[in-house]
């Protein structure tokens, strides 16, 4: 991941119909580029661009949070149903191979659950908000 790509992941990260799937509020630009440098340069986080066709299509992160390890990402929308953010995962995983990892999604999203779901996770819990998925060893 590089500084920049970080102006085409805010585009993609206030997209509507992105943050209604992610039930993740959209960050205003200098918000964004803060959180996204304390990134950059936290060595403990693994982040990784997705690209395809030399285009910045998303990213995919896993980081140390309450003892455990999590994984998420972020696909613009341009690149949905395409079966990208699952390959970019399924790669991501053989990056991070801390297990067990976890990951949530919203109970609405249903295109993040699946994703989840070919990479090997499964449902450890389930609220009226989110899944807790888990990767096992």
């Amino acid at each position: 991941m590089r500084a920049e790509d970080l102006l085409i992941l805010f585009e993609h990260q206030k997209d509507p119909a992105s943050v209604e799937l992610a039930n993740v509020p959209a960050r205003d630009l200098k918000a964004h580029l803060a959180h996204w440098h304390r990134v950059l340069e936290d060595e403990t986080i693994i982040k990784r661009t997705i690209i395809v066709d030399h285009d910045v299509a998303g990213h995919v992160v896993s980081w140390e949070q309450d003892g455990q390890r999590n994984t998420g990402y972020w696909l613009g929308q341009d690149f949905w149903g395409k079966g990208i953010a699952t390959a970019a995962l399924a790669q991501f995983l053989e990056i991070d191979k801390t297990r067990p990892l976890h990951a949530y999604v919203s109970n609405h999203n249903t295109g993040s659950l699946r994703v989840l779901e070919k990479c090997g996770f499964t449902i450890e819990l389930e609220d009226e908000v989110e899944k807790h998925l888990l990767l096992r060893g």
